[in-house]
């Protein structure tokens, strides 16, 4: 099983891109803060995400910096060669479904 929960909020504005087949993608960071904190240690770790489809254009839309979010999805990894030839492996999260965590007032 491959299932992932986080609740974090956006360190920027969702990047919007469309592919060959009109379909919305889009790409954020997520910073979701740590449960327990040692000193010298970073707060929080900050997560690449990616939503297509419906899930991307609610991100469009409704999602902007510093919006706090529970997202459910599943890790994706990956690898692509850049131009000098170096492989390079990613991680990210496929987000399946998103919700705000909080209310527009907060």
């Amino acid at each position: 099983m491959n299932k992932v929960i986080l609740m974090g909020r956006l360190t920027r504005k969702p990047e919007i891109s469309w592919n060959e087949e009109d379909l919305c993608i889009a790409r954020f960071t997520l910073a979701v803060d740590r449960r327990f904190k040692r000193e010298g240690q970073q707060d929080a770790d900050f997560i690449g995400c990616v939503a297509f489809g419906k899930n991307a254009e609610f991100a469009d839309k409704y999602l902007n910096q510093g919006t706090k979010i529970a997202l459910e999805g599943r890790i994706q990894t990956g690898s692509y060669i850049k131009t000098d030839g170096t492989k390079v492996y990613t991680t990210e999260i496929v987000a399946e479904n998103m919700e705000f965590a909080e209310r527009k007032e907060q």
